[in-house]
Parts: structure tokens; C-alpha cells; sequence
């Protein structure tokens, strides 16, 4: 799985979950890596298909290893800009711009949580991606 920290003017994207495994919590927004995929390429993908806008996905920020319902996952966050379009969400029900201080207040899906804090202590792992096993 992939998640984009998309960030304009300073403020970072998130998203609500609309339905599903953790309904109505907050995410990065991003989705599955195919087979024939690079996660670049899933997220550039991902994010058109839910937003429909594109970006363009920069370096690699974190990896989180996650369970859910008994079965292991991989997160790979990246950073993202923002290259063209409008937000108009088709999966998730809200949409919010934040600044990195206010992201690990939301009630974050457990895997975004580590990278919600990283990207409020940014200090802490300049350069470096962290890796996070929950």
C-alpha cells in the first residue's frame, strides 16, 4: 500500500474515510500497489482515481508494518505536490488541509499515526525514512 503526503501552501492533505475497514477515520490518502505497479505510479493512479487530480510523488517518509484483521500490511508514505486539478473526493467523505502540528490530533487510521508524528517532528528524521512496525 501507498499513502501521499500531498502538501500545499504549508498545509498537508487528509482524507475521511467514507466506508469500509475504519470508517470515518482520517488517512493519507493513497491505495493498493498492482503488480505491474511502482508505488509512484500506484499513487499518481490512486489519487486520480479519487480525486481526480495529479501529483507528483517525491521522496519515500516512512514504512509502517500493520495488521489488519489478522493479515499484514506494508504502508509506503511519500511525499507529493500538487500538479493540477481540483479536489473533488469520490471514496472519502471529507477532505481537510492541515498543518503538520494538528495532523496527529485527528483520529488517524493506526498505520498513518506514525507518519501523522513524523510529520510533526520533522527534526527528529531529517532525510532519513523511518520504519515502524505496529
Amino acid at each position: 500500500m501507498a499513502a501521499a503526503v500531498i502538501e500545499r501552501d504549508g498545509l498537508i492533505l487528509v482524507a475521511q474515510r467514507a466506508s469500509g475497514v475504519h470508517a470515518g477515520k482520517w488517512e493519507f490518502p493513497g491505495g493498493k500497489v498492482e503488480a505491474d505497479e511502482t508505488p509512484a505510479v500506484a499513487l499518481a493512479r490512486e489519487i486520480e482515481e479519487e480525486f481526480g487530480v495529479a501529483i507528483e510523488v517525491g521522496e519515500r517518509l516512512a514504512e509502517v508494518e500493520f495488521l489488519v484483521a489478522g493479515r499484514s500490511y506494508l504502508l509506503l508514505a511519500y511525499r507529493a505536490r500538487h500538479r493540477q486539478g481540483e479536489y473533488r473526493p469520490t471514496v472519502h467523505s471529507r477532505l481537510a488541509w492541515l498543518p503538520p502540528a494538528r495532523l496527529a490530533t485527528l483520529d488517524l487510521t493506526p498505520a498513518d499515526v506514525p507518519v501523522a508524528m513524523l510529520l510533526a517532528a520533522p527534526e527528529r528524521t531529517a532525510g532519513i525514512p523511518i520504519r515502524v512496525t505496529l
